[in-house]
C-alpha cells in the first residue's frame, strides 16, 4: 500500500489557515458579546480572511503569477463559497446536532469551529487553480 504524504504547500496552507482560523473564531467570540451570533461570524470571517490572503500570499502560494487584483477577487469568491459552508455547517452544529444529541455548553462556539473548517480542502484546491495559480 502507497501512502501519499501530504504536500509542504497542503501543510503550510493548513497552518495559515489555522491561525486564520483562530483569528476568526476567536474573533467571533469576543463579537459575540456586542453583536447577533450570525453578524459576529460574518464580521470575524472577514477577519479571518484578511488575515488569510496576506499569510497565504507570503508563506503559501508566493509562486502566483497573476495579478494582485486577480488574486484577491478570486480570493473573495472562493472564500465567499466557504462563508456560505462554515454558516450552514455553523447554524446546523448549533441549532439542530448538538441540542440533538442534549450537548448544553459552548454550542455556538463548538459548532462554529466545525463550520471554519469544513471548507479547507475544496478552499486549497480553489486557491491553487483560482486564486494564486502559477
Amino acid at each position: 500500500m502507497n501512502v501519499r504524504l501530504p504536500s509542504s504547500q497542503f501543510i503550510r496552507f493548513l497552518l495559515v489557515g489555522g491561525l486564520a482560523a483562530a483569528v476568526n473564531v476567536g474573533s467571533r467570540i469576543l463579537l459575540s458579546h456586542w453583536l447577533p451570533y450570525v453578524t459576529a461570524i460574518l464580521l470575524a470571517f472577514c477577519l479571518g480572511l484578511v488575515t488569510a490572503f496576506a499569510l497565504n500570499k507570503v508563506f503559501v502560494f508566493n509562486q502566483a503569477s497573476n495579478r494582485l487584483h486577480h488574486q484577491v477577487l478570486w480570493f473573495i469568491a472562493v472564500n465567499i463559497a466557504a462563508v456560505g459552508q462554515t454558516l450552514l455547517i455553523s447554524l446546523l452544529v448549533a441549532r439542530w446536532l448538538l441540542p440533538l444529541l442534549n450537548v448544553d455548553f459552548h454550542n455556538e462556539t463548538i459548532a462554529h469551529a466545525l463550520g471554519v473548517v469544513v471548507p479547507v480542502i475544496t478552499s486549497y484546491i480553489g486557491h491553487k487553480r483560482l486564486s494564486f495559480r502559477a
